[in-house]
Formats: C-alpha cells, structure tokens, sequence
C-alpha cells in the first residue's frame, strides 16, 4: 500500500484539524462552545504537538473540552483521573502477578526451564491508562485527559515529566516506551495547589473562565433540549448572582445545567422563588451555602427585587 494510505500523524491532524474556525465549528457540533481563545489554545496543543494545561473553577467545562475534542476528532479518549496516593502502577502499567504465578507453577509442574526475563515480557504486563494513550494506534492520536493533577502529590507530578515533554516513559524491565502517535494530552486542574513550574514549561497554558450569562444560557439549552429561553435565562442570571455572593462553592456550568434539569422535570417553564427553594440543592451542596442566600432572599436570588 502506498505511504498516502498511512498518512504520518502531523498529516492526520492537518487533515483533521486544519485550522482554529474549523476546529470550533467540530467542537460546536458536539455542543461545546469554545471561545476563540481556548480554541486557539487547542489547535496549537494539536498542531505543535504539545499538551495543554487547563486551569480555571471546578465546573467550568475543562474535563468537557477533552471529551468534546475526543468526540470531535472521532478518537479515542482515555481518561486518567487523578487523586491523593495515586502513583505508577494505576497510571502507567502494572504486572499480571496472578498470570505470572501460574506460569511459574507450570514450569515447576512440567521440569520446563523459563528465564526471568520471560516473566517481565509483553505477556504480562497490564497497561493502564498512560501506556495505552502512548500506544494508541492511530490514524489519529488518542486524546489523553490527566484529570485534576492538583489532587495528586508532588511525586506524581515529577513522574509526568517525561512524558509531557518527550512521549515516552521507560519500564525499568522492558524500556523505554515512545510515541509513534504522542497523545493529544490535555491536563488539568482545580488550583487546589500550584503545580511546578517544570509542568509548566512543558505544557501550553490556558485559563477558562466563567462564561458571560448570554452563552451559558446557550450551553444550557444545548444540554437540556427543549428548555424555555425564559428558564435558561431565569437561571443562568440567579448563578451568575451566586458567584458573585460569599457562597463557599460558587456553582460551576455544571451546576447550572443539573438546575435547569431538575426544574423541567417539574414542569417550571419560569424562575421564581418557590421553585428556586424547591431546587436549590441541584445548584448549591453546602447546607451553609443554602442558607445565607435564603436568608439573603430567594427573591433577591431569582431577580424578582430587580423587577419589582
């Protein structure tokens, strides 16, 4: 078969993703709406290559990006999600003890000779999520989501380096591991904590902030087809004022679509304060949250004092 059956992947992304507007318009048709500044973020992450560091409030749609770009690429998304204690074996690889056992009480059983070399082969080993982005096959690389890196300790951070910078990883038994396809690899964080500026230096950076209240209501109505502009409104308007308050937990988009969820399943068609005291544990989860803007004023919440 000819080499332009098996186009390189620099030749299958520029085919892709051959520039920002059309990489916004995929991502608009899985219903993510990209601002012009993390579009370019991430034709840049694509086209260099290079991985992306997200930052921003939990729920502002960083995790949505790296599922959208999978779904608008027509990729794989392999998905590593991050926490305190997580270390190598969970995101590398680890090896198939049990396997390994019974080959090794087969030889006994049998007199047959093995060498330990055969028991560290690729018969054993288990790839979690790191090796399987990096020996994805292609044509078009996978898209590797590092989640929430904050939440894991400094150690594991420092493990990341060589694969944010090179591609590749090494297993002390087999070698070093390298990308023929590198990953599209997006990571991101809550800022919890500061990573280190040696992350840093390997990654494209970009800050996703709240929208403004005209495309939240877009993605709203994007994510619960069907709702009433009146409604989407209603409540994109009432979490912009939440964020603006001293809630502990401002509500993320998230929050918003989960709220205007549950408020047609009631059959609301506006926001008032009845139904927003009926609802507001689908967009506030701290019982101290909840109550200060009740005691601040539903009506408040809702806008009905502005109108009034």
């Amino acid at each position: 078969m000819s080499p332009a059956a098996h186009p390189g992947p620099e030749a299958a992304l520029s085919a892709a993703v051959p520039d920002i507007e059309s990489l916004e318009r995929d991502l608009d048709a899985v219903d993510y709406l990209a601002d012009p500044g993390l579009a370019t973020a991430i034709f840049l992450s694509l086209r260099l290559p290079q991985p992306l560091l997200l930052e921003g409030e939990a729920g502002v749609g960083k995790t949505e990006a790296a599922k959208a770009l999978a779904k608008a690429l027509g990729t794989t998304l392999i998905r590593l999600q991050c926490y305190e204690g997580i270390d190598a074996a969970e995101a590398l690889y680890e090896w198939n003890y049990p396997r390994q056992l019974l080959r090794i009480r087969a030889a006994e059983a049998t007199g047959a000779e093995f060498s330990e070399a055969e028991l560290f082969g690729e018969e054993f080993l288990i790839p979690r999520p790191l090796l399987r982005a990096l020996r994805h096959p292609g044509p078009l690389p996978a898209v590797l989501l590092i989640d929430e890196l904050d939440r894991a300790d400094d150690d594991f951070e420092a493990f990341l380096f060589e694969l944010l910078g090179e591609s590749s990883v090494t297993i002390p038994e087999i070698g070093t591991v390298r990308a023929s396809r590198p990953p599209a690899v997006i990571v991101t964080s809550n800022r919890t904590r500061d990573l280190h500026d040696a992350l840093k230096r390997r990654c494209l950076y970009h800050w996703i902030d709240y929208p403004s209240t005209e495309r939240e209501v877009e993605i709203v109505r994007r994510r619960v087809p069907g709702t009433a502009l009146a409604l989407a409104a209603g409540a994109a308007a009432a979490v912009r004022r939440l964020r603006e308050s001293d809630v502990q937990k401002p509500p993320g988009i998230a929050e918003t679509i989960d709220w205007v969820a549950a408020l047609e399943v009631l059959g609301v068609e506006r926001l008032d304060p009845e139904a927003a005291e009926r609802t507001l544990g689908s967009v506030l989860k701290y019982r101290e949250d909840q109550e200060q803007i009740s005691e601040q004023g539903l009506d408040w919440l809702v806008g009905a004092k502005d109108a009034s």
